[in-house]
């Protein structure tokens, strides 16, 4: 078809695919009767993921994926869910039907009874984008339907028990209730979701999903509705339904589709009831490598030739959400060789890395990082990764291990690179250890990227806020971008983030500063003096790029950065 002719051109001119894989895939399926990019992926030379990306980059894909509503009209929501098809246009006389499986002959005949339609022309398109379109139609309607068949007196029972990452289903249970929490689960994996909130209010429950790191409201539930719901969530998790009164965390493991997901339960106690909130782990995501987070060419390979040291301590500083488990992730995944040992102790193992002794602490029985970290050091490691340095006897214990032989990573919450030294030696390592054994500190924050399908330049205004906080970064030879809405991108104006990055490397300078504890504020124009770039311009330099906006950079900007 046009469309795949199109998608198999745009994957040879970028240079994903050869042109003599494409010869030989393009026989494969001519011969198999398959779909020209399911024989790609199943030869291992695209992921899912690269196709699903190649296919929205295709400008006639997603105008296809809001047809007109009489196109809709012609098959039922419970058809196009069980056999995952959408349909897309009427074409000389045709219907053309996105289909997750062109070969599923059961469909089609389904389509052809629903839709009056005797020709069917099935597209193959990815099954998340549509999953997608799916949801964008009728998500809301769903949602409305359930919210009006619950119960408030509804009971909610046990959930499945026994193996890891069972369906959604059948851990939510049956019922009203049960389908509307499953339908949320889904919606929020479906949509890239980090977190579910559930929150109590004078008039019910509302439900946000954080996406691309800004809570965006989905649904509000009627006060009946809301117990049993978050009910049926702490089921899920294993906690103590009769006890509203004090927090609560609990886990579970759940399949949406093809996808491993972890969930992590936290409640408490507000004045108007019980908020829950559910942290999304997809452990079927593919790690990001360095050359993926976006940090600055200069950044980049500097930081590669630190993190190659033989010992020493390398941080990752910023705020949650803040990307910094997926770095560490992405330069583990860098020295990840046959001839090295890694060992990295996590709270939660969020991802699974192959090669690497990966271990979860577990405070029930006294596992803390400090502890973890003292028994590690007996099993011969090359490379350490500590999932944070929150408590003074770890920091201690990290820093001696830097000194003596080992690389270690970490993380730690502090507002800029510099401010790690300094919490450091407030938790009371001595300046001179923190002086010798930390090479380096990276502080990052996530922007959005804003959809280059829909963006539009713009000049801010000369007497507002954003000409006074841009101050001698703008210039009228260089346009900037501001976010508008599309198909492409759900009409938020942006998809996917990015990093904006600062790299502290200490040299001789700051070492000798670290050790005559002076002010943050000395440490932080010493390391500018050095060469370092700091946050706010690494985020000018990415809106000059036309790769986010200067909204983003102040929403994400702290005062002191």
């Amino acid at each position: 078809m046009e469309i795949e002719r199109k998608l198999a051109d745009l994957l040879v001119s970028t240079g994903v695919i050869k042109p003599s894989q494409l010869e030989e895939a393009a026989e494969i399926a001519k011969s198999n009767g398959e779909p020209l990019p399911e024989v790609l992926v199943a030869q291992g030379w695209i992921t899912t993921a690269d196709l699903v990306e190649f296919y929205e980059t295709l400008s006639e894909v997603l105008p296809m994926l809001s047809p007109d509503a009489a196109i809709i009209e012609l098959i039922p929501e419970d058809l196009m869910r069980r056999h995952q098809v959408f349909p897309l246009l009427m074409e000389g006389g045709q219907l053309v039907l996105a289909m997750a499986d062109p070969l599923n002959v059961d469909a089609a005949d389904d389509v052809r009874l629903a839709s009056g339609c005797r020709r069917i022309n099935p597209l193959y398109v990815p099954r998340e984008l549509v999953d997608r379109a799916i949801e964008r139609l009728f998500g809301g309607a769903l949602l409305d339907r359930l919210v009006e068949s619950c119960r408030p007196d509804e009971e909610v029972g046990g959930n499945a028990k026994g193996g890891r990452y069972q369906s959604v289903e059948a851990v939510v249970g049956e019922g009203p209730v049960a389908r509307l929490m499953q339908t949320l689960i889904i919606q929020a994996v479906q949509r890239d979701a980090t977190d579910i909130h559930l929150e109590p209010g004078r008039d019910g429950l509302r439900v946000r999903f954080r996406i691309d790191g800004i809570l965006q409201p989905v649904r509000d539930v009627s006060v009946g509705v809301s117990t049993p719901l978050i009910a049926r969530l702490k089921i899920m998790a294993e906690l103590d339904i009769s006890e509203k009164r004090l927090p609560q965390d609990g886990r579970v493991q759940v399949q949406v589709g093809s996808r491993e997901v972890d969930l992590r339960v936290s409640t408490i106690r507000t004045v108007y009831g019980e908020k829950a909130v559910v942290r999304l782990l997809d452990r079927s995501r593919l790690l990001l490598g360095l050359d993926e987070l976006g940090l600055s060419g200069t950044c980049l390979q500097t930081m590669r030739e630190m993190i190659r040291d033989p010992y020493g301590m390398f941080l990752v500083t910023g705020p949650t959400g803040s990307g910094k488990t997926t770095t560490l992730y992405a330069i583990l995944q860098e020295l990840n060789t046959p001839g090295v040992n890694i060992v990295t102790i996590e709270d939660p193992v969020e991802y699974i890395l192959k090669g690497a002794n990966q271990i979860q602490i577990s405070r029930k029985v006294g596992l803390d990082f400090a502890r973890s970290l003292r028994s590690v050091l007996r099993q011969d490691p090359e490379v350490i990764m500590v999932g944070e340095i929150r408590d003074v006897e770890t920091a201690k214990i990290a820093a001696r291990a830097a000194i003596t032989g080992h690389m270690v990573f970490s993380t730690m919450h502090t507002n800029d690179a510099a401010g790690a030294l300094t919490r450091l030696t407030d938790m009371e390592v001595e300046p001179f250890m923190v002086a010798s054994s930390v090479l380096a500190v990276l502080a990052q924050r996530l922007v959005r990227v804003v959809c280059p399908h829909c963006r539009e330049p713009y000049v801010p205004e000369a007497d507002s806020r954003e000409r006074f906080f841009m101050g001698t970064h703008y210039s009228d030879s260089n346009p900037i971008f501001r976010a508008v809405g599309c198909d492409h991108c759900d009409g938020s104006g942006y998809r996917g983030r990015v990093a904006v990055a600062e790299l502290l490397v200490v040299n001789s300078v700051l070492r000798d500063l670290v050790c005559r504890k002076v002010p943050l504020a000395t440490l932080h124009g010493a390391a500018r003096s050095a060469g370092m770039v700091s946050l706010v311009d690494d985020g000018f330099a990415k809106i000059s790029q036309g790769i986010t906006t200067l909204s983003e950079l102040m929403r994400i900007r702290h005062s002191n950065v």
